[in-house]
């Protein structure tokens, strides 16, 4: 049977230049998934029966910086991001995987059927011949396919002890999929799950961050505590398990943080925002406090401690230093919430000093997240949109005279004079000239003004200075006005 996918000309390209060569190709893997699934494949796998040396003689721009094989193609000038680096990796053979990990050696084969059997789940183990528009299948994976099964290529087990990482990879697949894992493969998982402590921070991060970024993170993270595998990659959050809250949440600490992270999953935010959406509760289990009094409970310090332990869980599964930076920041000032009667712009302004200008918005985003994970209708109420309303009033370009490429102390310089009222008007002259035009704000002209208003009678100058601070007043009304609006608040 013939089969006729849309395979972009790069593609067909590298497959036509081995064949040419006197080789086999095939693409495989999850771009053959793709197809079948008819998804875009986020990358392309091409497999073929020519070594490492065979496949850099026909590609002038490749590199083979590994010890698997697998070539890297660079295809130049192509704005598609999927299409600039195709990886050709020669047919292997299996080996013995004693780490649990890595293959104690590399074999290269012959025949595609021995590298097909090696491979993780049916799913990925399909190959394509684009010249021929033929499909080789020895595992049944278009039926796993069309019935959305995560399985295994032969016994689970087996395929587990190879590559510990695999369990959770079957995990990640099946939530960034919507598909079911098989019984016998769920099995395997839950039997196994202690041999992950054999892979690498770096590789249980990637999978990890996958699931923090598929459309169904809680699914995914729900799935990894039954299988027994979430404990190898984050124990913190299964702390929260069975943890009751105070009056103002109808779920516990747990429920709470994946209904939190799953709204930032629907409203597409990135991976700092995510991150922080699961762990920005994480520490009320250490902080849990009954108090009689209100009989309640209370989680007093819940956001230091909890910055701490989202600190401790990035570090250890070796996110970058900046993600681990922005993330323990938006932990730990998330409970920055107060009465907005009461609140100051100044206390506002200390907050996005703390964040940063360039993650204050995200913290609110946060704020969004933990709203609805407590069950709430609304992501923001009156409430939290004029915070937001004071942040933006917080953050605006100041219409000041703190805006002007010249202070106080510069025109006292520039004309001579010590401390006087005159400064402060000739100040808010120059501001109201600059509000009409700003391309006057600069020290150029604004120096060459000075020594023009400071010729200016007292009584002249008192007159320019206050019409500048009327001007500036102004403004400053009509942009307040329509970032109020913005916002729906008063």
């Amino acid at each position: 049977m013939d089969y006729h996918f849309e395979i972009p000309k790069e593609i067909s390209n590298i497959t036509k230049t081995l064949e040419e060569g006197g080789f086999e190709a095939y693409l495989v893997g999850g771009c053959v998934r793709d197809l079948f699934r008819k998804d875009k494949p986020k990358d392309w796998d091409v497999t073929t029966n020519a070594n490492p040396e065979q496949i850099m003689k026909l590609f002038e721009k490749s590199v083979y910086e590994n010890n698997f094989g697998t070539v890297a193609v660079i295809n130049e000038n192509i704005n598609d991001q999927t299409l600039k680096v195709v990886e050709i990796t020669p047919y292997r053979l299996e080996a013995k995987y004693s780490d649990h990990r890595h293959p104690d050696s590399i074999i290269f084969g012959n025949k595609l059927e021995d590298d097909l059997k090696r491979r993780d789940f049916t799913i990925n183990a399909i190959a394509y011949n684009v010249s021929k528009k033929q499909v080789i299948d020895l595992c049944n994976g278009q039926q796993d396919i069309k019935d959305m099964i995560i399985r295994t290529v032969g016994k689970p087990r087996e395929r587990f002890s190879e590559d510990a990482l695999r369990m959770l990879r079957g995990i990640r697949l099946a939530t960034q999929l919507g598909f079911m894992i098989n019984a016998d493969t769920e099995k395997a998982i839950l039997m196994m799950g202690s041999f992950m402590n054999n892979i690498s921070a770096e590789r249980i991060q990637d999978e990890f961050v996958k699931i923090i970024m598929s459309d169904e993170p809680m699914k995914g993270l729900i799935t990894a505590n039954k299988l027994g595998i979430l404990k190898y990659i984050v124990p913190e959050l299964e702390t929260g398990i069975g943890i009751k809250q105070n009056k103002d949440h109808i779920y516990e600490v747990w429920e709470h943080l994946l209904r939190s992270i799953q709204h930032s999953a629907k409203r597409s935010w990135p991976l700092h925002v995510r991150l922080s959406a699961l762990f920005h509760d994480i520490a009320k289990p250490k902080t849990r406090f009954w108090m009689d009094e209100k009989k309640d409970y209370t989680f007093y310090g819940h956001d230091v401690v909890g910055a701490r332990i989202a600190n401790e869980i990035m570090v250890r599964l070796k996110f970058s230093k900046k993600m681990i930076e922005t993330v323990t920041k938006l932990v730990r000032n998330h409970m920055f919430f107060s009465d907005i009667d009461q609140i100051t712009l100044s206390a506002v302004r200390r907050l996005v000093s703390r964040v940063g200008p360039e993650n204050v918005w995200d913290l609110m985003r946060v704020r969004a997240c933990d709203r609805i994970g407590m069950g709430k209708p609304k992501e923001t109420p009156y409430r939290l949109r004029k915070y937001e309303s004071m942040i933006e009033e917080a953050m605006r370009a100041p219409v000041s005279v703190g805006m002007l490429k010249i202070d106080g102390i510069k025109i006292m310089d520039v004309i001579h004079e010590t401390p006087s009222p005159r400064i402060g008007y000739i100040l808010h002259a120059l501001l109201e000239e600059v509000l009409e035009n700003p391309s006057l704000n600069t020290t150029e002209y604004l120096e060459k003004k000075t020594k023009e208003l400071a010729q200016f009678p007292e009584k002249d100058l008192k007159n320019l200075g206050k019409a500048g601070k009327e001007k500036r007043d102004e403004e400053e009304e009509k942009e307040l006005s329509i970032i109020r609006q913005r916002h729906g608040v008063k």
